[in-house]
């Protein structure tokens, strides 16, 4: 392979070459070498001023300067579409347009709020407000329900590095949670097949966040809440300004914000896990190990009894009696994590002489955020048998303990902690090159570095539990001489801090990127001038994953080795676009890319096209049609990732529990803690995938007061790149060995084998999950498809001033996974197998009157499987409002209100913490008091 500086310079030659070589191209070579968007976020392009800005003259002064308007270029823009459906302005593919001022308008808390509630991203994600998770400092999004790896995420059309952690253990993808709103001109989101634009990454769509180019004066805005039923006080302090040098111009940003935690506890529905009927959490718990009995404490758990705020009590299970709570979980379950960070962007330009202009970009930010998951447990894993021989009873025992706050001195003493600091760097030329066409060459650097703390118990626990080791019996059985006495005693913090420490890893990523790209009108045709770009890019990325070396080295209690994870990849792409008005009618867009991938000694790379027609056989009326390839390459977490071996947190035996008729809400096989043991493993032999998108709407404008639009869309992939899910494997060999589903499919038996059980006959835990395997894998094929209906109204009156109406509905009508080749291949819409919203819908009103400002926004998500999967959640409606007073020129002071009747869904099937967790927020009513006030302008 030659060196990757090779193939930077050869791709990033100059601008000017590679527009001569469009301009003197055959239509044919230009097809073939492919393309970037016209009026694209990669492309700045003349953009056509639409017919009703213009007026008559009043006196010949001003039709000279009209006609010295049309006369001379129309300044460079870069836009991509509208969230108003307006027919002179949309393209072939749909785009929705989110303003800086609707993130207020509508109620959103924050920019990932914001891109969670589009209709669009109908995936389920879990994240930084959904307790226990992977990435729980991160956010991300899953347009049309195929994954986060799958949405192209772009700062001002460049890409960023991805979050340094796999968003489930999995996927790499782009956090949501760090971009501040400080500088946020819009966010655009074009939902459906991009790949041959914007690269193999966008099969899914593109999340493109625009920052603003020009500030006038200096801004302050100060926000301040917190929620109605406790916890999540927050805070935001952002200033912005810009400056007017004339040649020099610069714009800048500074945000920094905290939010403190929403406990668990501090929401009553979920304050105790025995609410829903479940038996209490163990806090004491002494076991026969042959026979699985409890060995009643002799003073009935009196010692334990002022932990948990005095809720430890003994309880009567069916085997024995141990001391419980109900507490212990919703004790340290954080629903929200606490979070402080800092944000600071600008961008500055230098304008030279023939049109020549010399920028830079930058986005920093810091961030510290903390969250809890059920705090810290413990259970007798001596010789790594998980039991141990009691010289005093002569009895193979099993010995389980949680701590209380009480003991640690504090519910967050055991909080995790994620220290994060991010970099986007860019910077480049533009200008003019010949005639209409234009020019930009850049280089941007982007960089995530993420350090992690986790407090963890020390292997010195054991021998503070059970005394001194005295030996080991013939089956290599640990033997103590364990007084039950030194388990049921409380300990004082002093005792936990001298069994406690704090594991760290350090995790990184980057993303680093030469580009050039060319656009302008290459000839005319009947209809008008065809428009052109070519970009040619070249980048690498890579991450490194790196854990504190004690990890499994024995220093800690029941952890395995985390080896240090790194990988690179370089990227090497080439594209170009044809705008071409066939009539004044008829328009069509051809798009074509050759992206290539080099990685972990392979090379695989694939060219994309994309086709659209918009046709106008009104003025008033768009019809458009658009088709589209994809290519992605595999996940560098999926190629890089090594065998590693660990526990999950929790997890539930759905097998065992069907075994024995018990619901989820009261099976003693759910949520069992700590977890099963898994074995995870990576593959560098994973094919590419390969997709297809196709889209067919309409756009009506009768009136500037009223559009409609109706889109339908549909994506398809093939070789799909999946990381198996240990509890989807749980459930499916739950189905498979119940017969549910066909014990003969390739599916069920996968699963079966990826779970090994105990023999039935064992000594210890028979019949219990002893070991998940799960890896990635190319699924054969999945597809969804669907329709987005949107519409706006507006009118103004003489007394109650301007109003407002818009909506957007979007509905899933298929969504098909087949994981092996001869699997079944249904719809899984409509059925409780279908794990995302089957539809969304986003509606507002607002009403402007004199200096007042008022906004209703409502959304509606459609009903999901409850978590038995024994019936259905029906819709869910959420209404945000807002109001918004100018004071004067300078001043206005909002007012704004999230879950404004309070809301919170539950689900009565579901296991605490009974709510539908990831789909549905437990915070309930929050709101917020806003001021802005600008110096100068």
């Amino acid at each position: 392979m030659k060196p990757f500086v090779e193939h930077a310079a050869r791709l990033t030659g100059s601008a000017a070459t590679l527009a001569a070589a469009l301009a003197a191209a055959s239509p044919i070579a230009v097809l073939s070498i492919a393309v970037l968007p016209v009026g694209s976020v990669h492309a700045q392009v003349p953009a056509t001023a639409p017919a009703q800005d213009a007026s008559p003259a009043k006196d010949p002064k001003d039709a000279k300067a009209v006609n010295d308007a049309k006369d001379a270029p129309l300044p460079s823009v870069v836009v991509t579409g509208s969230r108003i459906s307006r027919v002179n302005s949309e393209g072939p593919s749909p785009v929705t347009v989110i303003k800086s001022e609707d993130l207020d308008r509508l109620g959103y808390k924050n920019v990932s709020d914001a891109l969670s509630g589009l209709t669009e991203n109908t995936g389920f994600t879990q994240g930084e407000d959904f307790g226990n998770t992977f990435t729980p400092a991160a956010n991300a999004i899953s347009l049309r329900g195929l994954g986060p790896n799958h949405t192209l995420v772009l700062v001002n059309g460049r890409r960023v590095a991805d979050y340094p952690t796999a968003y489930e253990g999995s996927v790499n993808f782009v956090n949501i949670a760090n971009i501040p709103s400080a500088l946020i001109d819009r966010i655009e989101v074009l939902s459906g097949g991009a790949s041959s634009v914007y690269g193999s990454d966008a099969i899914a769509g593109v999340v493109n966040i625009v920052l603003k180019k020009r500030v006038e004066g200096v801004s302050v805005n100060l926000r301040a809440g917190g929620t109605q039923r406790g916890g999540g006080e927050n805070a935001r302090a952002q200033v912005t300004g810009g400056f007017d040098g004339g040649r020099l111009q610069g714009v800048w940003g500074i945000e920094l914000s905290g939010r403190e935690p929403i406990w668990s506890r501090q929401r009553d529905f979920m304050a105790d896990t025995t609410l829903g009927g479940a038996a209490p959490t163990v806090v004491f718990g002494r076991r026969n190990a042959t026979g699985g009995a409890y060995l009643t404490p002799s003073d009935g758990c009196a010692a334990a009894s002022g932990l948990f705020e005095g809720s430890v009590a003994p309880y009567q299970a069916r085997n024995g009696t141990y001391c419980g709570s109900g507490r212990a979980s919703p004790t340290y379950w954080t629903t929200q994590t606490g979070n402080r960070s800092a944000q600071a962007a600008g961008g500055l330009t230098w304008r030279l002489d023939g049109g020549l202009e010399l920028f830079a970009e930058g986005q920093f930010g810091w961030a510290r955020t903390e969250n809890n998951t059920r705090g810290p447990s413990w259970t007798s894993d001596a010789a790594g048998k998980g039991y141990f021989r009691n010289a005093t009873t002569n009895q193979l025992e099993i010995w389980t303990r949680r701590f209380a706050p009480e003991e640690l001195g504090g519910v967050d003493r055991f909080n995790r902690q994620w220290r994060d600091a991010t970099h986007n760097v860019a910077v480049g030329a533009r200008g003019e090159l010949t005639g209409s066409w234009t020019f930009e060459v850049a280089a941007n650097s982007s960089y995530y570095l993420n350090r992690t703390t986790t407090p963890r118990l020390t292997a010195g626990i054991e021998s503070l539990l059970l005394g001194p080791r005295i030996g080991t019996d013939a089956d290599g059985v640990a033997i103590y001489s364990a007084d039950p006495a030194r388990l049921f005693r409380p300990l004082t913090p002093q005792e936990i801090d001298s069994v406690s420490d704090r594991s760290w890893t350090r995790n990184a990523s980057w993303n680093q990127q030469l580009s050039a790209s060319a656009s302008g009108e290459w000839f005319r045709l009947p209809g008008g001038p065809v428009r052109a770009a070519v970009v040619a890019e070249a980048g690498t990325q890579g991450f490194r994953n790196e854990a504190d070396p004690r990890l499994g080295q024995g220093v800690f209690y029941n952890t395995s080795a985390s080896p240090t994870v790194r990988g690179t990849r370089e990227r090497l792409a080439l594209g170009g676009e044809l705008n071409a008005p066939i009539t004044r009618q008829l328009t069509a867009t051809v798009a074509a890319r050759h992206d290539r991938y080099e990685f972990a000694g392979r090379s695989d790379g694939s060219t994309t096209y994309n086709a659209g027609l918009e046709f106008r056989p009104l003025s008033t009326l768009l019809l458009r049609a658009q088709h589209a390839t994809s290519f992605r390459a595999p996940d560098m977490n999926y190629i890089f990732a090594q065998q590693t071996k660990g526990y999950y947190s929790s997890s539930t035996d759905y097998y065992r529990c069907a075994q024995a008729g018990q619901p989820l809400s009261q099976c003693d096989f759910a949520g069992v803690s700590p977890g099963f043991n898994y074995v995870r493993t990576g593959s560098s032999d994973l094919k590419s995938e390969r997709g297809r998108s196709w889209g067919l709407g309409a756009v009506w404008q009768p009136a500037a007061s009223f559009d409609l639009s109706v889109d339908l869309w549909k994506i398809a992939i093939r070789d799909l790149v999946t990381d198996l899910s240990a509890d989807g494997v749980l459930r499916t060999e739950a189905d498979c060995r119940t017969g549910v589903k066909d014990a003969q499919s390739p599916t069920c038996q996968d699963a079966v084998a990826r779970v090994r059980r105990n023999p039935l006959d064992a000594l210890v835990r028979p019949g219990e999950v002893a070991e998940i395997r799960v890896n990635p894998i190319n699924a054969a094929n999945e597809s969804t498809w669907g329709v987005d209906i949107g519409a706006r109204y507006s009118w103004t009156t003489a007394t109650w001033g301007r109003w407002t109406a818009d909506a957007k509905y979007t509905r899933v009508k298929s969504f098909k996974y087949q994981q092996f080749a001869g699997d079944d291949n249904r719809n899984l819409v409509g059925t409780p197998d279908f794990g995302d919203w089957p539809s969304k819908l986003n509606a507002s009103l607002s009403w402007q009157v004199g200096d007042w400002t008022h906004t209703l926004a409502a959304q509606r998500n459609g009903r999901i499987a409850r978590e038995a999967q024994d019936g259905w959640l029906g819709p869910y409606w959420n209404v945000n409002a807002s109001t918004a007073w100018q004071l004067d020129k300078r001043t206005r002071v909002s007012v704004i209100v999230n879950n404004l009747f309070n809301s919170i869904r539950r689900d009565p099937s579901a296991t605490w913490p009974y709510y539908p967790v990831g789909y549905y927020l437990p915070h309930g009513r929050q709101g917020w008091i806003e001021l802005d006030y600008r110096f100068g302008g």
